[in-house]
């Protein structure tokens, strides 16, 4: 099942902007003063890394859709 979309859920907590997700997966995330999700990027190639950053979010903002 490949993740298809990626992005930032504040809905019940907000991202403190750690950087954590940046550093495990940079291809994907950027932190300059929240984390965004990159344009363009496909996440079928960056499956792990971005499963990782979703396990070490201390918020659990990061959220996926996989098909």
């Amino acid at each position: 099942m490949a993740i298809t979309k990626v992005w930032l859920d504040e809905t019940t907590d907000e991202c403190i902007s750690c950087g954590s997700c940046a550093d495990v997966a940079p291809m994907v995330f950027e932190v300059p003063d929240k984390m965004i999700v990159i344009e363009g990027v496909d996440f079928s190639l960056y499956e792990d890394e971005i499963k990782e950053a979703v396990d070490i979010c201390p918020t659990s903002v990061i959220k996926y859709e996989s098909e």
